[in-house]
């Protein structure tokens, strides 16, 4: 099997993308286990993953690493978020944030096998409830369905460190399906501009449609 590294914890192998399982033999989502020098990687189907989907699709910029402190918000199963788990092995953590009571009974039993995620049952928009026991993060990783995502991104922007990354799948049909796709990310894009400034966007077809993938910088 050919396998290539191609970020810090992200491979290829044999053309498609995979992690390196932190729980051996335990899957998450039913996705397919293969062993490479005595190593167990995980599959990573980028129709389940928006972060997989970007990284195939060419996104250059990828801050998530080994140690890496992140900030999961709309964690809602796991499947990503297991991924990520993978990347910033044991020496990081991943502070999962969900509201749906549904999800949140699939992703506790996902952070019982992973120790470095943290669930957290919240709404993403009340930061106060779990700011202090999250602290400073290296990363913000979001995915909600919600109208007003910029405004949840800029509540918890103050757990990011300076110049720290977020990335961020905007759905543009959560916002406002009265407008065009491309112009409910433009004013998302506004509305963050006094604290971050985009490093990268994405677009996400064929494997999620009406969605930008968007790496934004916090500003010093």
């Amino acid at each position: 099997m050919a396998l290539t590294k191609l970020f810090d914890g992200v491979f290829r192998l044999d053309g498609k993308l995979a992690t390196r399982n932190l729980v051996p033999h335990a899957r998450v989502y039913g996705e397919e286990l293969k062993a490479v020098g005595g190593t167990e990687y995980r599959m990573w189907n980028p129709y389940r993953s928006k972060l997989a989907a970007a990284l195939l699709n060419g996104m250059k910029t990828m801050a998530i690493g080994s140690g890496s402190n992140v900030l999961y918000l709309g964690a809602a199963n796991g499947t990503t978020c297991s991924h990520v788990s993978d990347i910033v092995g044991m020496n990081g953590s991943v502070f999962c944030v969900e509201l749906s009571k549904r999800s949140m009974r699939d992703l506790i039993n996902v952070c019982e096998s992973r120790e470095n995620m943290l669930p957290i049952f919240a709404n993403a928009e009340n930061v106060q409830e779990y700011q202090e026991d999250v602290g400073e993060v290296d990363v913000i990783y979001q995915d909600v369905s919600a109208r007003d995502q910029a405004g949840i991104l800029l509540k918890n922007s103050g757990m990011l460190i300076s110049n720290g990354l977020a990335y961020v799948a905007i759905k543009s049909q959560s916002i406002d399906v009265s407008k065009k796709p491309d112009v409910v990310f433009k004013e998302f894009i506004e509305t963050v501009s006094g604290v971050f400034r985009v490093r990268e966007t994405v677009k996400l077809e064929p494997f999620d449609s009406m969605h930008l993938f968007v790496v934004f910088e916090k500003k010093a």
